[in-house]
């Protein structure tokens, strides 16, 4: 073997050593930690934190808020990157995220925790994107799975701690004399100081840099006013009216946003924030779209599902945090599986095809499940849930950096965050806008038909007569509307779902039906929209992947 057969050989990626590759890994996998954390440790206490707050109907915007400033940032930190380097925006990412996690634990209502999250969701933004895209940098398409491990071993460890801290915290009334679920934000304070410190000193590598291009602050100030307001109708608009005065300010703002942006984008040309010739590309184009379906399924399935094991069957958020681990259990096997497979045989669309078959069947299957379902059937669809976008995430990701050119490789892999993110955060604001506006009808009806019967009519005297001032309050409630012909106090019940377990059992009973009745006919709209994840990807074309350059060449292009 000659000597420079033997140095591209033991080389991983664009120049770096196996060794070096995974220095850096180092301090990605710190910083992909903290996001990654406090995504399943804050899904997992929102109910609690909602309820504490006195606004349980109000969680969606807490969770849009975040989602609707780290999707609109998320292409602004991969161009940036591209033009001036990953290390410096990672780490302003992160101290972002710090201090967003901090002012978080001293909201005192859900508005100050909403507008918290959404300058949490600024650093946020930064972390997910910048670390793909490094990897991007350092290892080719073709080897990226060989490594996947390590990034899967940050999900599973965050997936498995996030929902056992949250439902910790959240099930505790006060830890040091602070209130138990003020410790979900908390917790980021010390790892992201730690990711900080490991960043500084390992994040170091040669980058092709494109210090020439102009910064498209214009766009990002366009992409904002084009997201933002269409979000917010998308989150409220059952609550104001789809056709209300409210709805078409946003409409019309939104519209002019959009506009705005094609002008500006057009304009700047390949210095735009997201080049209008990537729309050009077919096959990236495809994958947008089917990256903005798998990011509403994906965050619809993760926002709904707690929902269920707490407010359905009466799963403390601890348990119903380990209740979601046959979730992410499946998530890890699939992108393992996959990712094993496309590094041996460098094809990914028959993956892409199974994970969307996967999640259009389950969906569908959780859409029949009741509040008296077996458990572990539920548990099973959720597996199944998690294996399919096991199967989605990974190949999709890969791909579309292979698409683009590797000195695109920051804006590609932004855009693409970019749109999964808006995926996820239309999926949240239209799924729970869904279940909101359907669920007090549902729970009235039930109350209704329940209401007849000598069982509820005992309940609501026990009720009144409970020891419990809330209960007591709720029975009243009841015996005031039965006099008027209502059905049941369900206001009551929407901002604060800690009373169905302390209700007597002919009244918790018509509540969860109805909550169930409300949760069903989302999962069949999310199974719906799963369909087109189905179309795209049986129809998008596959591209090679490309395999890793010779030493140095990659070195040379580094330079």
């Amino acid at each position: 073997m000659t000597n420079d057969t033997a140095t591209v050989a033991g080389q991983a990626g664009a120049g770096l050593t196996h060794r070096q590759i995974l220095t850096i890994l180092g301090g990605l996998m710190m910083g992909m930690f903290l996001a990654a954390l406090d995504q399943t440790i804050v899904s997992t206490a929102i109910r609690t934190i909602a309820d504490d707050l006195q606004g349980y109907s109000m969680q969606a915007w807490v969770t849009t808020a975040y989602l609707v400033t780290s999707t609109i940032v998320t292409p602004l930190y991969g161009k940036l990157s591209d033009i001036y380097g990953r290390k410096p925006f990672f780490m302003v990412a992160i101290t972002i995220f710090i201090v967003g996690s901090l002012l978080c634990s001293l909201a005192t209502s859900m508005y100050e925790l909403a507008a918290f999250r959404a300058l949490q969701g600024l650093g946020a933004g930064g972390l997910f994107t910048l670390a793909l895209t490094t990897i991007g940098d350092i290892v080719p398409p073709r080897e990226r799975a060989k490594y996947q491990g390590y990034f899967l071993a940050v999900f599973g460890t965050s997936s498995v701690l996030g929902p056992v801290l949250g439902g910790l915290f959240a099930g505790q009334a006060s830890i040091l004399w602070i209130s138990g679920w003020r410790w979900v934000f908390l917790v980021n304070v010390p790892i992201g100081i730690a990711a900080l410190f490991v960043v500084f000193r390992v994040l170091n590598y040669s980058q092709q840099k494109n210090k020439g291009q102009r910064v498209d602050y214009w766009g990002a100030t366009a992409l904002a006013v084009a997201v933002a307001p269409l979000l917010i109708v998308a989150e409220q608009g059952y609550n104001w009216g789809w056709t209300s005065g409210k709805s078409w300010i946003c409409y019309v703002i939104g519209v002019v946003g959009i506009a705005a942006f094609i002008f500006i984008e057009n304009k700047m040309g390949d210095d735009a924030l997201i080049p209008l010739r990537v729309f050009r590309n077919r096959v990236f184009a495809q994958g947008i779209v089917v990256s903005v379906i798998i990011g509403m399924v994906m965050f619809g399935g993760i926002s709904m599902l707690p929902q269920y094991f707490q407010v359905l069957r009466g799963s403390s958020p601890m348990v119903a945090g380990l209740q979601m681990l046959p979730m992410v259990l499946g998530l890890m096997i699939g992108s393992v599986a996959s990712g094993q497979m496309i590094s041996r045989t460098g094809r990914y669309k028959v993956f892409t095809i199974v994970g969307s078959l996967m999640i259009t069947l389950m969906t569908f299957l959780l859409h029949l499940v009741t509040n008296t379902s077996a458990m572990w059937l539920v548990m099973l669809a959720a597996f199944g849930l998690g294996f399919g976008l096991g199967n989605l995430m990974q190949p999709i990701t890969l791909a579309m950096q292979n698409i683009l050119p590797p000195k695109d490789m920051g804006m590609s892999t932004g855009t693409a965050t970019f749109f999964r993110q808006m995926g996820g955060t239309l999926g949240v604001a239209v799924f729970f806008s869904l279940l909101f506006s359907t669920m007090g009808t549902n729970i009235s009806t039930s109350m209704e038909s329940a209401a007849k019967t000598p069982e509820f009519r005992s309940a609501v005297v026990e009720a009144v007569q409970s020891h419990d001032p809330q209960v007591q309050a709720f029975g009243k409630a009841l015996v005031a509307q039965s006099h008027s012909g209502g059905g049941g106090d369900t206001g009551s019940v929407m901002n604060d779902t800690s009373i169905i377990e302390k209700l007597p059992h002919a009244i918790a009973t018509p509540i969860k039906e109805g909550f169930a009745d409300s949760m069903d006919y989302v999962f069949l709209i999310v199974s719906i929209t799963s369909l087109l994840a189905v179309l795209g990807t049986v129809t998008w074309k596959e591209l090679p992947l490309r395999q890793a350059k010779p030493a140095k060449e990659s070195v040379e292009m580094l330079e």
